[in-house]
């Protein structure tokens, strides 16, 4: 449960990026503007039915937070999936308004879906930029257009790789999560090199990798994608060797530590690739004498 202390009105189940555990969760949206994609449940239940928060209760909700807590605040997290959906212009307020009465805040965050940036200029992301938001973390799942289309994603390879591209231009970074095993071992091959060549196109400051993982939505993952069956342990190993082997990234941070992956990794690419590779390929050789997460401890 959310503690009940914080003056904020909260419709659980709250989500937000592992790299957010201390920061403020700020609500200005419920749920998912798409929330059509069929490996996901984050936001199918009843209550979470999307709906833009009413500026007046986020407005307040900072106003208060300012009051009682001051300057402990430091980074604020904008939820449900996809802040970005709102207009450019109560986006600024609600920025101005953590600028104003939350002023130790140093980073502002937010999860962002493509389709919800191409109704926003690089201009009006450079303003957003300005008032304060600093990283959005773009869910790409996958770099193929077959895999997208099976489950349903409503993105395309050109789709993603353009609103990446907005956004380092606008000057936010930008934080890209692939799914490993996400194509199963039909579409296990392209989906690894097609992810690969998304982020070599658009060079994102960070990249994460989580194993797809269907509690308890397998049904309606089936609905699109019938024939998908999960990898095993090695063949998601396999995968990613393949994925990272193909990565052409300069200064890109990648980080495989969910508690989703077996094989916990961490490095910049490209300065690791060598060492990234020796572990995935050991993993590959010898699971037993890898630094593998034990299976109860992946909190699935």
């Amino acid at each position: 449960m959310l503690p009940a202390i914080l003056p904020i009105r909260y419709v659980e189940p709250v989500y937000r990026p592992p790299s957010e555990a201390e920061s403020l969760i700020l609500p200005v949206t419920d749920g998912c503007s798409w929330n059509h994609c069929t490996f996901c449940e984050m936001y199918t239940a009843p209550q979470k039915r999307f709906r833009a928060r009413a500026e007046s209760e986020v407005l307040e909700s900072i106003v208060r937070i300012g009051e009682r807590f001051g300057d402990a605040i430091r980074r604020v997290f904008l939820a449900d999936g996809d802040a970005l959906v709102l207009p450019t212009r109560r986006l600024l307020t609600i920025l101005h308004a953590i600028r104003r009465h939350l002023p130790a805040v140093r980073r502002v965050a937010s999860y962002c879906l493509p389709r919800n940036l191409r109704r926003k200029s690089v201009s009006e992301l450079r303003e957003l930029a300005a008032a304060g938001l600093s990283i959005a973390y773009v869910g790409a799942e996958s770099g193929d257009d077959e895999v997208l289309e099976r489950v349903n994603k409503g993105e395309t390879f050109a789709s993603t790789r353009t609103a990446l591209d907005q956004l380092g231009e606008a000057g936010i970074k930008r934080s890209v999560m692939i799914l490993n095993g996400l194509g199963g071992p039909e579409l296990s091959l392209r989906h690894a090199e097609n992810s690969a060549r998304l982020a070599n196109a658009t060079q994102p400051e960070y990249l994460a990798t989580l194993v797809v993982t269907l509690p308890p939505g397998e049904e309606r993952f089936r609905s699109t994608f019938p024939t998908w069956r999960p990898l095993t342990q090695r063949e998601l190993f396999v995968e990613m060797e393949g994925f990272v082997a193909a990565l052409n990234l300069e200064r890109t941070v990648l980080r495989s530590d969910h508690a989703s992956n077996w094989l916990i990794l961490k490095g910049t690419l490209g300065a690791d690739k060598d060492r990234l590779l020796a572990q995935i390929r050991q993993a590959i050789a010898n699971p037993a004498g890898a630094p593998l997460r034990p299976a109860w401890a992946r909190g699935l």
